[in-house]
């Protein structure tokens, strides 16, 4: 036990220090939030079943800065449209009008599956073919318009739950691993009656995030702050992610 506990106090040191030592970040520095992050590793409450780490500031995520930058100036447009039909400039206005029209009539629950069903409908297409970079991170508009990978489906879908009067401590876009595909990955979690329920690209179901033990996060954020995550509760169970249906990448 006592060795558990400094392994788990080292991880959640690393972590802190890791956004300390972030370009241009600015990090908690007591050794309160090592405590605090030591025990939620231990209780296993933090996204799957991580531990956080919380940062207030987004310096060192140019990709994630660059959207939100956009979204505060040309992207008002989608909410000038949303309010309004007459604000509605262009035919991919119309469609996002047509979303927030509809699932402003519904249910909580309701209005996070009609986002995430909406958005599953455009096919996953890699940065490099759209903009011939290795990474590229699309506001809303550009992946209306030209379609995305996965955390540019993640990114339309938090714009328009915000749009929907979801709050900002509500949501958040998670960069992670998956352990069955050894590959990086990005869904949106969306706290729903005290529960993060997961918005996945890779299928039209939504579940709690203590259902993908597969799903290691690395790092997720919001417009006012981010965190870095620790370890994972979950142990590692192949069948988990086989019981989940999954939309094949077109």
């Amino acid at each position: 036990m006592l060795r558990r506990r400094f392994a788990i106090a080292s991880a959640a040191l690393l972590s802190l220090v890791t956004l300390i030592a972030a370009p241009q970040s600015t990090a908690p520095q007591s050794l309160s939030d090592v405590v605090q992050a030591t025990k939620s590793l231990e209780r296993g409450d933090g996204l799957f079943g991580s531990a956080e780490v919380r940062s207030n500031s987004l310096r060192g995520l140019p990709q994630w800065n660059r959207v939100l930058g956009v979204m505060k100036g040309p992207g008002q447009a989608f909410h000038a449209c949303a309010a309004a039909r007459a604000g509605c400039a262009t035919p991919v206005l119309v469609k996002w009008r047509g979303l927030i029209v509809a699932a402003s009539k519904l249910s909580r629950r309701e209005q996070v599956k009609t986002v995430n069903d909406f958005f599953n409908r455009w096919p996953y297409k890699q940065d490099r073919e759209l903009y011939g970079v290795l990474e590229y991170w699309a506001t809303p508009l550009e992946f209306m318009k030209r379609s995305g990978d996965c955390e540019d489906y993640a990114i339309a879908k938090y714009f328009a739950l915000r749009e929907l009067g979801f709050s900002i401590d509500d949501l958040r876009v998670v960069a992670l691993r998956d352990r069955i595909r050894n590959v990086g990955h990005a869904v949106l979690a969306v706290q729903v009656d005290g529960d993060f329920l997961i918005l996945d690209s890779l299928s039209n179901l939504i579940l709690s995030h203590t259902r993908y033990t597969h799903y290691v996060p690395q790092v997720s954020m919001n417009e006012t702050a981010r965190w870095a995550h620790v370890g994972s509760a979950g142990k590692h169970k192949a069948d988990v992610f086989q019981r989940i249906p999954t939309r094949k990448r077109k």
